[in-house]
């Protein structure tokens, strides 16, 4: 795929897309177009259109929920409304407030590399592991039980993994099982805004439950919406780079001696983690007034896919892009996004990914392939979700 992107940013940037079944787009794929549009939100909005799904999925989620993305999340609003919503919690997230975080996210890291020992170094330890460490964090940020994790988890997968065969529930279309998967999480976080509004804690389970004052609170989708973001977005994107960080170690078995003899080296591999991988493949912008960027000229209703996923191999912005480089410096990915709807828990992602392999490269020696990986099949979040490995623990702590 790497190699169409790179034959893609040198033959055809901005290329036109028509295919079946599907609202014909644009793709952007360089690294310095993405950023133009992202820097005009006025003119590129973040909605109605947000990702790559079939007409038919488009349009039995206006039917039913009124939303042609299928969840009105803080990614496809626009404008003050985005603003104002975003406010809510982005305070809980800027840096001075994350580090707060900082010993509980490093006791986790620890206790899921012990996890990782407890199984004698032989497991997936993608399945086993790195979804679980994230998803704690993110159920602790907004305070849900850990006995829920189990039910988040499946339900984060099915989500974003609606395309793949082996995540679809059984004998249902895709529209089938998106529509039942968002009434599962309908059900989950209803129970989670009724019990913080009696109950209210200091999470941000209650912050979006208690929502705006009068006129200004959010609508039932806006905080659905909401719960959705911070829930799976909060962790599955942070272990897909984590995953594509021990794939790395797996790849490159002298990673985990400079890493543990140079432990600040491990801010800039965290970071390179998250390019390579980025998880998050796409948004779509959709245009309001003309704009000629290069030889094309956007019109009033066209769509345009950001493809993240081949910005973040540019060449004329990361030299040897297709190289995992540990110590890769400067590295501005777009794996975050860029402009206003820039990913709102990025310090919090980059924390937790930086504790864990600091934990891992203290107990761990040496990580080998053990099978085959298993990537999800989807066009919009992605990563790996089987990764087999042999590990081999260091005989101090």
């Amino acid at each position: 795929m790497q190699a169409f992107f790179t034959w893609l940013r040198a033959e055809h940037p901005i290329a036109r897309v028509e295919a079946e079944g599907y609202r014909p787009f644009w793709v952007v794929t360089r690294h310095a177009d993405i950023r133009e549009i992202e820097r005009q939100p006025a003119i590129f909005n973040a909605g109605p259109r947000n990702t790559l799904l079939p007409i038919a999925a488009e349009e039995a989620n206006m039917a039913l929920f009124g939303v042609e993305a299928g969840f009105e999340t803080l990614v496809v609003l626009d404008g003050e409304r985005h603003y104002e919503l975003r406010q809510m919690t982005q305070d809980y997230f800027l840096p001075k407030n994350v580090r707060r975080l900082e010993g509980m996210v490093d006791n986790l890291a620890a206790a899921f590399v012990d996890r990782l020992m407890a199984t004698g170094g032989r497991c997936d330890i993608a399945a086993d592991i790195v979804f679980w460490y994230p998803l704690r964090v993110a159920m602790t940020v907004l305070g849900i039980d850990e006995a829920n994790e189990a039910r988040m988890l499946k339900l984060t997968h099915e989500l974003f993994g609606a395309s793949d065969p082996a995540v679809r529930r059984p004998g249902m279309s895709l529209v089938e099982h998106s529509i039942a998967v968002k009434r599962d999480y309908i059900a989950f976080f209803d129970e989670i805004t009724q019990d913080r509004r009696a109950n209210p804690r200091d999470d941000v389970s209650t912050i979006i439950a208690r929502g705006l004052p009068n006129e200004h609170d959010l609508s039932p989708e806006e905080r659905l919406g909401y719960y959705v973001i911070v829930a799976t977005a909060g962790h599955d994107t942070t272990a897909a780079s984590i995953a594509a960080g021990i794939q790395a170690l797996i790849d490159q078995p002298d990673f985990i001696a400079a890493l543990r003899e140079d432990p600040a080296l491990v801010k800039s591999f965290a970071n390179e983690a998250i390019r390579f991988c980025a998880p998050v493949k796409h948004f779509f912008r959709n245009v309001t007034a003309e704009y000629t960027l290069g030889d094309v000229t956007f019109r009033p209703g066209d769509h345009i896919m950001l493809h993240y996923g081949a910005a973040t191999r540019d060449e004329a912005v990361f030299p040897d892009a297709q190289t995992f480089r540990i110590d890769r410096t400067p590295n501005n990915h777009l794996a975050f996004g860029y402009g206003p709807h820039q990913c709102l828990g990025q310090f919090l992602a980059k924390m937790e990914i930086e504790a864990f392999f600091r934990a891992l490269v203290r107990r761990v020696d040496r990580i080998e392939a053990d099978g085959a990986p298993a990537y999800t099949q989807a066009t919009f979040v992605t990563g790996l979700r089987g990764l087999p490995v042999r590990c081999s623990f260091a005989s101090v702590a």
